[in-house]
């Protein structure tokens, strides 16, 4: 009997080890799951963004197919000499980008450090701190109306200054009001930035931090010379991420005053031109070029460290 079972045991073992051919089934499940998200990302993602490109190019009121006339770089050159808010906006961004980079990462950076000891009610704590990242930027904007409003806001409340002449319009002063929008978006980005930093603390290796506890290194050494380190990955994500933060700033800015007096964001300036009376579709087209320009920047240097390290790896 045993001599009788050898066989089928070795039949079915050369079975298993043949590469199954794909049915007709599997075929049309696999055509299904790739295709269908692939025709979405072209829908609604690449053929927008040619039609958008080839737009910069034209002269377009936005309602008859037959009044496109081609414009060469007159748009482009526009943006870039005749076109007031073009440069504040620059400017707004790239204050946006340096706020977020030495205020709002830094914060979440530490409230990754103060969570990661083990405190009591740690994650009571996250939730909370992560709780903006889950609403909306509009909704967002909308909260903090209600913080900075200049005569009921809580915040000239507490300074004393409510309903008087003395009260500061934080999101009417032009200012101040990039200032109070940016505080909004730091409310978020630091949740976004703290949860990702808690993961990669997590993914350390604790022989680390004892090897250097041996050494004789306090806490303060240790993370920046160890831990901080060796979340390098971690770390090249949230500079990107913190990058295309502040360039997609849109909501909060709209939600205020449609990005005007002093809120001035390539991303406001887009809507502005494309949506409503005044609507330009060949200058806002030019302009969600040069925003898409600007992203693509950090988005090919992510790209470049991590496929060149799997690359040499």
């Amino acid at each position: 009997m045993a001599g009788k079972s050898q066989p089928g045991a070795g039949r079915r073992t050369g079975k298993a080890g043949k590469v199954r051919r794909l049915t007709r089934r599997d075929k049309f499940v696999l055509a299904i799951m790739v295709g269908l998200p692939t025709l979405i990302q072209l829908l609604l993602v690449w053929l927008p963004t040619l039609f958008s490109i080839a737009l910069s190019f034209t002269r377009w009121n936005g309602l008859d197919l037959k009044d496109i006339k081609a414009a060469g770089a007159d748009n482009y050159r526009y943006v870039v000499q005749d076109y007031p808010p073009f440069w504040p906006a620059i400017q707004h961004n790239v204050l946006w980008l340096v706020f977020l980079a030495l205020i709002a990462t830094p914060l979440g950076l530490l409230l990754a450090v103060l969570l990661d000891q083990k405190i009591r009610g740690s994650k009571i704590y996250q939730s909370i701190f992560f709780t903006p990242v889950m609403l909306s930027l509009a909704l967002i904007g909308i909260i903090w109306q209600l913080f900075y409003n200049r005569d009921s806001g809580l915040l000239n409340y507490l300074l004393g200054t409510a309903g008087t002449p003395q009260a500061v319009d934080w999101f009417g002063d032009s200012n101040v009001n990039i200032w109070a929008a940016m505080v909004a978006a730091t409310w978020r980005h630091a949740g976004y930035v703290m949860i990702l930093y808690l993961a990669g603390l997590k993914g350390v290796d604790p022989s680390l931090r004892e090897a250097a506890s041996i050494d004789g290194a306090n806490a303060v050494q240790t993370f920046f010379r160890i831990v901080f380190p060796a979340m390098r990955p971690v770390n090249i994500v949230i500079v990107v991420i913190t990058i295309i933060e502040s360039l997609r700033a849109f909501d909060i800015v709209y939600v205020i005053n449609r990005g005007t007096n002093g809120l001035e964001l390539i991303s406001a300036l887009v809507i502005q031109n494309l949506i409503g009376e005044g609507q330009v579709i060949g200058v806002g087209s030019s302009l969600a070029v040069i925003l898409l320009v600007i992203s693509l920047i950090p988005i090919v240097f992510y790209l470049i460290r991590t496929f060149g390290k799997e690359s040499k790896a």
